[in-house]
């Protein structure tokens, strides 16, 4: 069994203060996070991390942002959409967009909001996730 590969995508946007657009997550597991998915075979990064915000979230970017971060996490059991995989191994990106109305995939996810960083770092339910956060609001803040 191998990880699968996939990019997290820190969405936030900036007009008078900064703003991260987290998703409630409802397929595979309950709770806040931000957007994130699998690379799919032959597909290049930049287009993997365009397709999985447009999917989730109906938002065009702005400006794509690489971050010298990666992790990996163990699946807490197996996904029959996930057959072979026993986690994902990320790389973490930010993309600012124009905060819009956001069109969540209803098969994935529930709810959206847009937060400040603190009240985003208090909802995020994975530890991983809220590093990620904490890398994206230390460099938009530099």
């Amino acid at each position: 069994m191998k990880y699968r590969k996939s990019v997290f995508v820190v969405v936030y946007s900036k007009i008078k203060k900064v703003e991260y657009l987290i998703l409630k997550r409802k397929l595979h597991w309950k709770g806040w996070e931000f957007s994130k998915g699998g690379i799919e075979k032959g597909e290049k990064i930049r287009d993997a991390i365009k397709r999985e915000v447009l999917e989730e979230t109906g938002l065009k970017i702005i400006g794509i942002k690489k971050f010298n971060f990666s992790g990996k996490f163990k699946y807490d059991k197996e996904y029959h959409d996930r057959k072979g995989y026993m986690g994902q191994a990320f790389s973490l990106y930010s993309v600012e967009v124009k905060k819009e109305k956001v069109k969540i995939d209803e098969k994935e996810h529930s709810d959206y909001k847009w937060l400040s960083f603190e009240k985003a770092m208090k909802k995020l339910k994975w530890a991983n996730q809220r590093k990620c956060l904490k890398r994206v609001n230390d460099y938009l803040l530099k």
